[in-house]
């Protein structure tokens, strides 16, 4: 039996990464969905175009041609700003006609060591804006993620400070090969199955 979860040929996935519109978020820990999707997009030898369900996208396929479990793939910016990601998400998934399987947020996540991911279906806010608007637009909690980790904040500062801040000169040494790596995890998603990419990449990078 297929399964369940892998890419049909004839199926579209949309791919979404948080984070905040502008050039002084840019290099924010809060955007690192931003840099994920950013690096799918230069995987796929496209450039993100303005779409009327404000937000950047870019229209592709994850596999090789002819393979079997090629998918085509929306990846999607909103243009909007973390706490209303919602809405642009919710244009997107009835402008392209994605069921709520098929969505995948790559997020940033406190709760989670610097370098970790977490890949999972469904589940709480954990008080991330974001997803909380994106739950409260598609009506259902129950879309796919990828969790980035950026670790807590030291001793006492704001955790909404913290993720508006850029990232340490030694966090930005391993930030390529961490960001390359939640890549291969958005893909093996929608590629190999959600328990398969699992088992490949939840934990702390090797």
């Amino acid at each position: 039996m297929a399964d369940p979860e892998s890419a049909a040929a004839d199926r579209r996935w949309l791919v979404v990464g948080l984070g905040n519109p502008g050039p002084t978020y840019a290099n924010t820990r809060h955007n690192a969905g931003f840099g994920v999707v950013d690096l799918l997009a230069v995987r796929m030898g496209a450039r993100f175009k303005a779409h009327r369900g404000r937000a950047d996208v870019v229209e592709g396929a994850f596999g090789s041609p002819g393979s079997p479990t090629r998918a085509r793939v929306v990846l999607a910016k909103p243009k909007t700003y973390m706490n209303l990601s919602g809405g642009p998400v919710a244009s997107l998934r009835d402008f392209f006609k994605v069921p709520l399987d098929a969505i995948v947020l790559v997020h940033d996540e406190l709760d989670l060591p610097y370098g970790s991911l977490r890949l999972k279906r469904g589940g709480g806010d954990g008080g991330h804006n974001g997803l909380r608007s994106v739950t409260k637009s598609l009506g259902s909690p129950d879309y796919l993620r990828v969790r980035f980790g950026v670790g807590r904040p030291p001793g006492q500062q704001d955790p909404a400070a913290f993720v508006l801040k850029a990232f340490s000169n030694l966090e930005q040494r391993e930030l390529g090969f961490n960001t390359d790596r939640a890549a291969d995890a958005v893909e093996a998603i929608v590629l190999e199955g959600l328990e398969r990419a699992q088992n490949s990449f939840n934990g702390d990078p090797a």
